[in-house]
């Protein structure tokens, strides 16, 4: 492998890090605590304040004050828009060759970018680098299930059950999100998820098996803590799929069997629950998918 100092890689910025925050004044500090420890320096730090009510962009100035001199810059939202709004804002604000992303709960390892960098430098043809992750859940280290197993390569597949590419350890080409479309701002969740079935249906990705990140969890205001019903927003995401024409017959056919599972559960956790709320177009898929499977054996 090339090994590359921290500080040789190019005399510019070669990353845009982009940190979306919404009232997380108890959190942000240790998000960007940990980009200052970087290893490598050539990034510009994008804080997008996505209209916190609490005491965060205090605590966003403090943290400028101590980066060299616009390395890090706060873009502050008029009110709550979502995290892929800011996260949009946030990329469409730089100019760097890679972004890379991490959520104002997490923390990065001080040698993640520099490994990330070593990584794109060997594997030119992988858009995209993810990392393994260590997870802290209500303050204890515990140990993701064979289920949440990352992997590099061709991982379409391997991604639609569940996001198994964390935001925090993605580091991603400029080129290749631009041509593919940036996050989502209708998906309130599962953004992510959305995201990474289009590039994973695109292209392989690289894969460091090393854990750069730490993930935290378990706190009450994560998203997933307040949507409930998940795998809506990932049946509407693997629906976008059905037609991409870079996806394998074999690829296909499981993504309609997932499709197909997903919908099951749902429609019978909304009689289960009395929750008819999105049983309409659960049901429209589901039909859909039925027809498309009976093509397709």
């Amino acid at each position: 492998m090339l090994s590359l100092s921290p500080d040789s890689y190019q005399e510019k910025t070669i990353v845009d890090i982009i940190i979306p925050v919404f009232n997380r004044a108890n959190t942000v500090g240790r998000a960007i605590q940990s980009i200052f420890n970087q290893q490598f320096k050539k990034y510009i730090l994008w804080v997008v304040d996505d209209g916190s009510t609490d005491n965060t962009s205090q605590i966003l100035k403090k943290w400028q004050n101590l980066f060299p001199a616009n390395q890090m810059r706060i873009i502050t939202l008029s009110k709550n828009y979502g995290v892929s709004t800011a996260r949009n804002r946030g990329i469409q604000a730089g100019q760097a060759p890679w972004i890379a992303f991490l959520d104002s709960d997490d923390e990065w390892k001080k040698e993640k970018l520099f490994r990330q960098i070593e990584w794109a430098k060997k594997y030119p043809e992988h858009p995209l680098i993810h990392t393994e992750e260590i997870w802290i859940r209500n303050g204890k280290r515990v140990n993701p299930k064979k289920k949440h197993q990352k992997k590099g390569g061709r991982i379409f597949i391997h991604n639609l059950e569940l996001c198994r590419i964390s935001p925090s350890s993605a580091m991603i080409q400029r080129s290749f999100l631009n041509k593919i479309g940036l996050f989502r701002e209708d998906f309130p969740v599962c953004e992510d998820y959305e995201l990474w079935l289009r590039v994973c249906s695109q292209t392989e990705v690289g894969f460091i098996n090393t854990p750069l990140i730490v993930k935290y969890g378990g706190h009450s205001d994560q998203l997933s803590k307040k949507y409930k019903a998940m795998d809506e927003w990932r049946v509407r995401a693997l629906v976008y799929q059905l037609n991409d024409s870079l996806i394998s017959k074999k690829e296909k056919q499981e993504l309609i069997n997932i499709i197909n599972k997903k919908c099951q559960i749902l429609l019978n956790g909304y009689k289960k629950h009395h929750n008819y709320k999105n049983q309409k177009e659960i049901e429209r898929i589901y039909k859909t998918i039925q027809h498309l499977s009976e093509k397709t054996t």
